[in-house]
């Protein structure tokens, strides 16, 4: 097989890229739940250096990995509940940037 053969054949394979008034609905909820999560993973990493170690009833390791556990669980469900207000713009202009 040649390789004009072949890039024809390939050519055939890719997805179009969406017209303007499309929307890609996969692209995003990947978009939007990328910026929520690094947004207000951020966030509550930031929020928890603020604040310092008690002297006492500190729980050690197990407090800080039960902490990093509960800010996952958090920025997942911030992210679904209101990351499309934050990354709406920016999707927008991330597409507009594609076509």
């Amino acid at each position: 097989m040649n390789s004009i053969n072949l890039l024809s054949a390939t050519a055939t394979k890719l997805p179009t890229p969406p017209n303007k008034g499309d929307d890609n609905p996969a692209l995003r909820k990947a978009f939007n739940q990328f910026v929520g999560e690094t947004f207000y993973g951020q966030m509550l990493q930031a929020m928890r250096k603020s604040q310092g170690k008690p002297a006492y009833f500190h729980g050690g390791q197990a407090e800080e990995i039960f902490t990093q556990q509960l800010d996952q669980i958090l920025t997942k469900n911030l992210s679904e509940a209101s990351a499309d207000k934050l990354s709406g713009p920016m999707y927008e202009l991330f597409t507009q940037q594609r076509k």
